[in-house]
């Protein structure tokens, strides 16, 4: 995938209304209260705003947030087989779940943040986002509701994309963590409109990217996660760039078993053995050091109170399961670190939510934190592993994407990057 595209700096917007994407799907507070508990996602799409806006550009900007349904059918259809009652499934139930995915709080934040108005659309493209657009000045800024409230949406339909292409005269495309999806407002949009990236997409395509093509060598990738399935497209990849590659997490279990060990109760995927033998024939073949726990600890039970046992990772008793690499493993890994030129760690070395299982993940997230090498954390649990563990400042790229940063790193085809000009 060619990831050398144009951005918002190779086109001019003095005067025009651009349609940025943002990814502005962030946390709230659970009591329905509209707090917004992380704004990190907001704060993240700060630079390519303000430089819009100080470029004279009038910003249309758009975000999904959450899973809405937004047909009252099809939400019923959803909830009923969550085993809810279908009688207690009003139509108000319905519109409040709809409700509490609005973007108001997100304009009001933004605005905080910004200091300015944020414009707040009643709609995506009906009659309210429409006139406010229309109206719009340079310098301003309009925030449309939930792009998901749109049936269309997720379906990347052409007359959506249409219909919010014709709110503006440039896309530009700053969402990361939803490039990785055909939608209507992240790649159908770019059929109708010049498509072009905001900084912090762009941002994270030169350091993804540089570390994948031209990497600081020793590329050592650390890849945990409970499933070996969601990762063999990212190991089969790597394979062909990394000089070493270290597995931590749940998916440790079928690698060791297919080695011929005991795993006891610890998580298998059956049907993805033979995959993870011929992951580790292909890793021998091309003299990639690819490692393995050799120490686990594990308990009888999954809990966070369950008392932690050091095993043997070939030889976890049968009333045990593995739930994080051992002090031996720590020392291993730490080691393979501590030379490496580039570092890309994804995913929990193993049970991080329970303390008693947290040490593997946070001993790797301190050696990368001690280390000289380049550091990119792939997204998802070993970012917020190491937001939670005070070691952010200290790595070199932390992606705001976790599927798409994964989906990169397979190899592939990313649809919201790939729809927009190549420099």
């Amino acid at each position: 995938m060619n990831y050398h595209k144009k951005t918002v700096k190779d086109i001019d917007v003095k005067g025009k209304k651009v349609l940025l994407r943002c990814d502005f799907n962030v946390p709230m507070a659970k009591d329905g209260s509209g707090v917004i508990t992380d704004d990190k996602r907001i704060r993240a799409a700060l630079p390519t705003i303000q430089y819009l806006l100080d470029q004279g550009a009038a910003v249309v900007a758009c975000s999904h947030m959450g899973k809405p349904e937004p047909s009252f059918e099809k939400w019923v259809k959803k909830q009923t087989e969550k085993g809810k009652d279908p009688a207690s499934l009003t139509e108000e139930k319905w519109k409040k779940s709809l409700a509490e995915l609005s973007l108001k709080p997100v304009a009001e934040r933004l605005g905080q943040l910004l200091g300015r108005e944020v414009i707040m659309a009643a709609d995506v493209v009906g009659p309210d986002a429409r006139a406010k657009a229309a109206a719009l000045q340079p310098g301003q800024i309009l925030l449309l509701e939930n792009t998901r409230f749109e049936k269309g949406e997720t379906k990347n339909d052409p007359e959506l994309a249409k219909a919010l292409a014709g709110l503006a005269e440039v896309y530009v495309s700053d969402a990361f963590g939803a490039v990785h999806r055909a939608h209507a407002s992240t790649a159908g949009v770019a059929a109708y409109l010049p498509a072009v990236s905001g900084f912090l997409i762009q941002k994270e395509l030169e350091i993804l990217g540089g570390a994948l093509a031209s990497p600081k060598r020793p590329l050592v990738a650390i890849l945990g996660g409970s499933k070996v399935s969601s990762k063999i497209g990212v190991i089969n990849n790597l394979l062909e760039i990394a000089d070493t590659i270290i597995i931590g997490g749940g998916m440790t279990y079928t690698f060791i078993k297919a080695l011929g060990g005991s795993i006891g109760k610890s998580l298998l995927e059956e049907d993805w053995i033979a995959y993870c033998q011929d992951m580790m024939a292909k890793a021998k073949e091309k003299g990639v050091k690819f490692l393995l726990p050799v120490d686990t600890m594990a308990a009888k039970a999954f809990s966070a109170d369950a008392e932690p046992i050091l095993v043997d990772t070939m030889a976890i008793p049968d009333d045990c399961m593995g739930m994080d690499i051992g002090p031996k493993s720590i020392a291993a890994y730490a080691e393979a670190v501590k030379g490496a030129g580039t570092v890309i760690w994804n995913g929990p070395m193993g049970v991080f939510e329970f303390p008693a299982f947290a040490a593997g993940t946070k001993a790797v997230a301190e050696a990368l934190s001690k280390s000289q090498a380049i550091t990119i954390i792939g997204g998802g649990d070993s970012a917020a592993a190491v937001q939670q563990l005070g070691y952010a400042d200290k790595m070199t790229h932390i992606s705001t994407g976790g599927g798409a940063s994964l989906e990169f790193m397979e190899g592939k085809e990313l649809p919201g990057v790939a729809c927009l000009l190549d420099k």
